[in-house]
């Protein structure tokens, strides 16, 4: 099988072990807390359906680590379930805190039913994240659950830290691109890594491999950041569905900001005066091309893109599965810029 296939046959059955985790909420008392959580992953709703889910890309990747290492990918499943619950609860939160009233194109969760109710909302899928991965013990040894358990309560540890730079480094004026890397790595990279580490784990993978698979997802994260980044700032609308002009316009600190910002020339002139407007984007952006923040932003992302093929070549990943695995990697890495 090659990855279309995969993914033809896992989503439907990741889709069902997320209904089955959020049907915990399905009670007389609770209907509406359970129609808030089934909006927020897609499935109801105006504008319920596959562009409102999302791809699953997390839960894929457990599922097809776990199949790369030679074991039964639906032994795994309610550890696909958990990581992508634990990225939705960190979605609803995100929009709270980041005030964005769009996600996936539709209203985000609290413009619908308020800031408490949203906050609410994201605390129920984090706690429905860590019941779904127990549910592995239908399946899997109760030391093999408690380490999988571990990898997931490490990561959302990280993923607050994350959360806790990005929104701290909004008010700074002395971040270096040293400040950069420690922030993504909690906010992208913690997240995929525990995919393909607990993925492995499940698959009766070795210590050695299991890292190399660890390895592999947080700095295939680190390179999906910065070319997010790239995209942020000079991507085809057209092809993204995102606007160039909004990470520049909301001051956002990415990789090429704060190289341009160490360079202090025109573009670090200008981004001390204050907010960039809509109307100077294409400048601003011109700026920060000509002082060669977009190339080293190119070569960074290389860089970590060849380390995560590296880490996945040597930890032995197997048959079709493991090429699924390389090749969702690599179409996750070749976005149209």
């Amino acid at each position: 099988m090659n990855l279309k296939q995969y993914i033809e046959i896992m989503v439907p059955e990741i889709e069902k072990e997320l209904q089955r985790q959020v049907a915990r909420l399905d009670e007389p008392h609770t209907k509406l807390f359970h129609e808030m959580v089934t909006y927020h992953m897609g499935w109801t709703g105006e504008g319920a359906g596959q562009e409102a889910t999302g791809k699953r890309i997390r839960p894929l990747m457990v599922l097809l680590a776990t199949a790369s290492c030679g074991a039964d990918w639906k032994s795994a499943l309610p550890a696909a379930a958990a990581v992508e619950l634990v990225h939705n609860f960190s979605l609803v939160h995100d929009d709270v805190q980041d005030n964005s009233d769009k996600r996936r194109g539709r209203p985000t969760v609290w413009t619908q039913w308020g800031v408490p109710m949203a906050i609410n909302v994201g605390d129920g899928i984090f706690v429905m994240a860590n019941q779904a991965i127990m549910d592995l013990t239908k399946a899997h040894p109760a030391l093999t659950v408690v380490q999988a358990a571990t990898i997931l309560h490490n990561i959302c540890l990280d993923l607050t830290r994350g959360q806790f730079m990005d929104m701290s480094y909004e008010e700074r004026t002395d971040l270096k691109m040293d400040d950069y890397w420690p922030m993504i790595g909690g906010k992208t990279s913690a997240l995929l890594s525990a995919c393909t580490h607990i993925g492995a784990l499940l698959g009766n993978a070795d210590e050695k491999s299991q890292e190399n698979y660890r390895q592999f997802g947080y700095h295939l994260g680190l390179a999906f950041q910065v070319q997010d980044d790239i995209l942020g700032i000079w991507g085809d609308e057209a092809v993204t569905g995102k606007s160039a002009a909004s990470d520049l316009v909301e001051g956002k600190n990415s990789l090429p900001v704060l190289y341009g910002l160490e360079k202090n020339g025109a573009f670090a002139k200008r981004w001390k005066q204050g907010p960039i407007k809509a109307n100077e984007v294409k400048e601003v952006a011109a700026q920060l091309e000509n002082e060669g923040a977009r190339q080293y932003a190119i070569e960074m992302s290389h860089k970590e893109t060849e380390k995560a093929l590296a880490y996945l070549k040597e930890s032995n990943s197997q048959g079709e599965a493991g090429e699924a695995l390389l090749e969702l990697a690599k179409k996750l890495l070749k976005r149209e810029q």
